[in-house]
């Protein structure tokens, strides 16, 4: 099988890391991510223009991407960067829109920002256990309940909210304005919002959204694992300069047989998670999507953090400040496992189907 991406899809990298090489060095990047908004307007304009946005969406609905490689070459470039622009809300949105059969061209252009509401609290992953509830209101519908780390919700334009209409997950398009909206930063950069809903007014999109739900769980679960593959890789590099440099007894500390070994084995799983995000860029779209983005998410969680934490230990306290890039790769990795279903979830999800079975 050939894993060398297609021309298109080369140009679209190239140009997406030089764009970021630019524009999402380090220290910008992180005055930009952890300080409101949380992202760069200038950066999220640039990038529309560039046609990051349609590289989401299929041709058919005004794209040029929208497969699970093209996904895929997008979040590993943002991955690479730890850009914090709020992509992910994008996908997610553009996957509910695409169901819906809706027009997405003011997402392609950028000229509306969509962020969409799932998690809760007390269900973060399930939107089949979720409290949120759509009534009939007049000719339209009125929202109720809470949703909580909504991402990119701080500077959404339109929400689109997961409820439960007639016992059955439904999806609605709703106003930013008309909701209540708290945003704040999270730990490893970036915005996302809370969310409340108090007889809200809000447009049906998809009255029995199961399946459009399950597709765009796969789309961001493989979003974030490219995210990861592309932030580990970075990682592991500033890992090996690190090691190649930093002397002890005279000699550099990457000549030393126990750190190499543990170097090698870290390079190992990071070509496992390269190799099963590749697996599920391949199933999106297919009913075998949901089973293997859980078993991705799952494995990605647990590579993650060990990268996180071998990075940082084999690095020493220099790794644990915050001007040393290495901090924040190992941030960003740990908080990955926990969106859109963490390790825990994956698994069950995968002992429940096979169970059943």
């Amino acid at each position: 099988m050939n894993f060398d991406l297609t021309e298109d899809r080369q140009m679209l990298s190239d140009t997406l890391r030089r764009y970021l090489s630019a524009n999402c060095v380090i220290e910008k990047r992180n005055e930009i991510a952890y300080s409101a908004p949380f992202h760069s307007p200038q950066c999220w304009s640039e990038m529309a223009e560039l046609g990051i946005p349609g590289a989401l969406v299929d041709e058919a609905h005004g794209g040029y991407g929208g497969t699970g490689f093209d996904i895929a070459v997008v979040f590993e470039e943002l991955g690479r960067a730890l850009c914090p622009e709020p992509f992910l809300g994008t996908l997610l949105a553009s996957r509910l829109l695409l169901a819906a059969g809706a027009d997405q061209q003011d997402l392609i252009d950028g000229s509306v920002r969509y962020a969409v509401a799932i998690s809760e609290l007390d269900e973060p992953y399930d939107p089949a256990f979720m409290i949120a509830s759509a009534t009939r209101s007049g000719e339209g519908y009125a929202l109720e309940g809470r949703k909580t780390a909504v991402y990119g919700g701080h500077v959404t334009d339109v929400l689109l909210v997961a409820a439960m209409l007639d016992g059955r997950p439904a999806v609605f398009s709703v106003e930013a304005k008309s909701a209540a909206l708290t945003s704040y930063g999270m730990i490893d950069g970036g915005g996302a919002a809370e969310v409340v809903f108090d007889a809200t007014p809000a447009t049906l999109l998809i009255e029995d959204a199961g399946k459009a739900l399950d597709d765009m769980f796969a789309a961001g679960r493989l979003a974030l694992c490219a995210e990861a593959v592309g932030a580990m890789d970075v990682a592991y590099t500033l890992l090996l300069d690190y090691l190649r440099t930093r002397k002890q007894f005279g000699t550099a500390i990457g000549k030393f047989q126990a750190l190499q070994h543990r170097a090698v084995d870290l390079l190992a799983e990071i070509e496992q998670a390269r190799s099963i995000t590749i697996s599920l860029a391949a199933a999106l779209g297919s009913d075998e999507a949901m089973p293997r983005s859980a078993m991705a998410k799952g494995l990605i969680g647990r590579v993650a953090r060990l990268v996180a934490e071998e990075t940082i230990q084999m690095q020493g306290g220099i790794a644990m400040t915050w001007e040393y890039a290495s901090s924040h790769y190992a941030k960003r990795l740990v908080m990955i496992d926990h969106q859109l279903g963490d390790t825990d979830q994956c698994e069950g999800e995968i002992i429940r189907r096979y169970a059943a079975a």
